[in-house]
């Protein structure tokens, strides 16, 4: 096994001679076809998709073709005033385009760069909403004059970057900056992560097991950020490995939602948090919420990269890991409950023969507590006595610490499935060498309770498992469909057995 030369970065963009990098030439040649054709054009998109990697790469191959590219990057001007600006915008001109101006307003430098006159000339205006609103306004005016005039000048594109939607942000009719103009940066794809994962495998030797590589694509959604991290941590974890294995990737996904400190994951929780009721409707129900990207809690969770529009016109999570961190960041740690199961617990009357987990007895004993104990202690209250949390919340919470007490007892472990539809969950319990494996869910409509079944049939023979537990909570003061009752039932050769937990909307909270 070779010493890696190159590495899977982190922080910053690319450096191909230093870092694993995918050039993504279909994407690079789109950028370049709009600089040609002289479009002033923004790219944003969510942190962590590679945004300044990619303008980059265009920026060194249109300097293959003589075209002089400026790039500033503007993010620490937000409270700066305009001769700032100018002092900082005036030297990278000089360092990139070879010309020594003397500009005090932005007028000057309108006259200035008409007198470009090779139609050569780039600018590449990075993080180009922290710029001071006092003259943002301006600033983008100007650039709408030069794109204009852009026949009589040299100046043959600008490009800003950011991660809000320029449309968003200027409210002008008469700005060029519209959504027309926009060129999309997308998250990798599945072809892509195997790409850049066997860039590593090619320059050292040192493999990635089949399903290493499936669950870094699974739990990322092939986010470059996070895709590049989760390789970064293995690779320096595993460094005289010649294989790393799937336990290895458990391992950094552990990590990833217990450990680290990762101001991506930080940002996404804050704002969470702000919208709360909103994110707890998406991880708790199979409610359906139309995609509007002009609902406030829409477009900030959209922007940061939690949140997106599915094939039906609907908001979907987007990257399973944030899922999960939200689930880990609304759980009502601080209400004792853990403890007090623990201690009516004996965790070898759950096992059957051979230490088969008796899951049957498991949900058994779990209704039997919250008959007693109800559900009012899993919703969280704020410093008032206000409920933080909806009643949704409480229900899976509920059930995720009577079994997580009960792993505590019989030494077994869990992880959580959250894929990127809403609502749904699977809980992966590993207990005495054995898998077992549950969905739970809060009952929507007979559709959709049959859909899940279906779902986790699925899941299911994926994992190569014959049965699995669909657990429902069911309001009882609903008339329900015949259809809707525990059964054990054959799903294409997996055995699902579903469990109801019937609950009172007003009694048990």
């Amino acid at each position: 096994m070779k010493k890696a030369k190159r590495y899977f970065n982190t922080s910053g963009p690319n450096i191909p001679e230093e870092h694993y990098t995918l050039m993504r030439p279909d994407l690079i040649a789109k950028g370049k076809e709009m600089v040609e054709q002289k479009r002033y054009f923004t790219i944003w998109a969510p942190r962590q998709t590679g945004k300044s990697t990619y303008f980059r790469l265009l920026a060194a191959d249109l300097t293959k073709f003589g075209y002089k590219v400026a790039h500033i990057n503007v993010e620490s001007f937000l409270q700066a005033p305009l001769h700032s600006l100018f002092e900082y915008l005036l030297d990278e001109i000089k360092r990139h385009w070879g010309k020594e101006w003397k500009c005090e307003t932005l007028s000057d430098l309108f006259n200035e760069i008409k007198g470009l006159d090779d139609g050569r000339y780039l600018l590449i205006v990075d993080e180009v909403e922290h710029l001071n609103p006092d003259y943002f306004g301006q600033f983008l005016h100007t650039i709408r004059n030069l794109y204009h005039s852009r026949e009589y000048h040299g100046l043959a594109s600008v490009i800003l970057v950011g991660v809000s939607n320029i449309v968003g942000i200027v409210e002008d009719n008469a700005s060029p900056f519209n959504i027309a103009d926009n060129l999309t940066i997308p998250y990798f794809t599945n072809k892509e992560t195997l790409e850049l994962l066997h860039q590593h495998e090619e320059e050292t030797g040192q493999l990635f097991e089949g399903k290493v590589k499936a669950k870094i694509s699974e739990i990322t959604a092939n986010q470059p950020g996070l895709v590049n991290g989760f390789a970064y941590q293995l690779t320096q974890r595993c460094e005289n490995k010649p294989v790393i294995d799937f336990d290895d990737y458990l391992e950094v996904e552990d990590w990833y939602l217990r450990i680290v400190i990762d101001k991506n994951v930080s940002n996404i929780i804050k704002y969470a948090k702000k919208h709360r009721s909103f994110v707890e409707r998406l991880l708790f129900t199979d409610e359906e919420i139309p995609y509007d990207i002009d609902r406030e809690e829409i477009k900030v969770l959209h922007t940061n990269g939690l949140i997106k529009d599915d094939p039906n016109g609907n908001v979907a999570f987007w990257v399973p890991l944030y899922k999960k961190r939200l689930y880990k960041a609304f759980y009502p740690y601080t209400n004792g409950e853990g403890s007090r199961i623990s201690k009516e617990l004996w965790a070898e009357e759950f096992f059957l023969e051979n230490d088969v987990l008796n899951i049957d007895f498991l949900i058994t004993r779990y209704k039997e507590y919250i008959q007693r104990r109800s559900f009012k202690y899993f919703r969280e209250k704020d410093d008032s006595g206000n409920y933080l949390s909806i009643k949704e919340a409480a229900l899976v919470y509920s059930f995720e610490t009577y079994i997580q007490a009960f792993l505590q007892e019989s030494g077994g472990k869990s992880y959580l499935e959250a894929h990127t539809g809403l609502g749904r969950s699977d809980l992966i319990i590993y207990v005495r060498n054995q898998e077992y494996i549950i969905e739970f869910k809060v009952y929507n409509s007979p559709a959709k309770f049959l859909k899940g079944k279906k779902q986790l049939a699925y899941y299911c023979k994926k994992m190569g498992l014959s049965e699995g537990i669909y657990l429902v909570f069911v309001p009882n003061i609903t008339r329900l469909p015949k259809l809707i009752q525990e059964a054990v039932e054959n799903f294409d050769g997996v055995l699902i057995k579903t469990r109801l937990v019937m609950y009172d909307e007003e009694k048990d909270f």
